[in-house]
């Protein structure tokens, strides 16, 4: 009888995470109000350029991505004219759990679980509370040539997002920021990920253009402009950057 109880307790649990998961969905691909983002930066080196970088960030740091999804929702025929709200939380100590690329479908849902019980930890905001939290790891480009591969995950709405702590590359970390948060509201990716190249033709800023190469913009999701079939480059920031028809239908943008 006890053993049927904690099963019926465990069931309810299960349906109130589920039933909590698919009305935030639901709420937030609604677009009757703007996302709150809250993003939390932390650093990922002890160098002292990486920690001067971060205390030097203000919301006002992270407006033109609230301004692209402006610009970019307009452009769909989006009625909300802001679509997007990023707001500078507290510095967070500490590093997430880390992604298992490639080993499997059982470690990446373990990982899901805890990077959600650490951002429930570590993500906390005063109110309103945000319906996704970003948290951006900063790594100082002397120290390090490349960042890890960033990752948005929808179920939690939450983002880690690793960019470099540089003015030179900010417009570049703008890019990634954009991306992965698309990720929290469920776009996909658009790039074969075996060789970073747009996907056609939903990859594609404007898969119509004549000639189609090489394209003027990159697709958001698909993070690169394609140049040529077997090469393409990183956008100079979100001025060289669209969301394609595609994202705007996955995000609920255009229906």
């Amino acid at each position: 009888m006890f053993k049927k109880v904690r099963i019926a307790i465990l069931a309810l649990i299960l349906l109130n995470v589920a039933v909590g998961a698919w009305l935030t969905r639901a709420r937030t691909t609604a677009w009757k109000q703007p996302l709150r983002v809250a993003v939390f930066p932390i650093a990922g080196d002890a160098s002292p350029a990486t920690a001067s970088y971060i205390a030097a960030l203000t919301t006002e740091t992270f407006s033109p991505v609230d301004d692209f999804f402006s610009e970019e929702g307009k452009r769909h025929g989006l009625a909300l004219s802001r679509p997007v709200e990023l707001r500078l939380a507290r510095r967070v100590d500490g590093l997430p759990p880390e992604p298992p690329f490639g080993q499997g479908a059982l470690p990446a849902l373990l990982w899901s679980l805890k990077i959600r019980f650490w951002a429930w930890r570590n993500g906390d905001v005063d109110r309103p509370a945000p319906h996704a939290r970003l948290f951006v790891i900063f790594h100082d480009p002397k120290l390090s040539a490349s960042v890890p591969h960033s990752v948005g995950l929808q179920k939690g709405l939450i983002g880690v997002v690793h960019v470099f702590a540089s003015r030179a590359q900010a417009a570049e970390n703008k890019v990634v920021i954009a991306h992965e948060l698309l990720h929290t509201v469920g776009a996909t990716d658009k790039y074969d990920p075996a060789t970073n190249q747009p996907l056609f033709p939903q990859g594609y800023a404007d898969p119509e253009q004549q000639p189609l190469l090489p394209q003027t913009y990159a697709e958001l999701m698909a993070g690169r402009i394609a140049v040529s079939r077997t090469e393409a480059e990183m956008p100079r920031g979100l001025e060289a950057v669209l969301v394609g028809s595609k994202t705007a239908t996955e995000i609920g943008w255009m229906r």
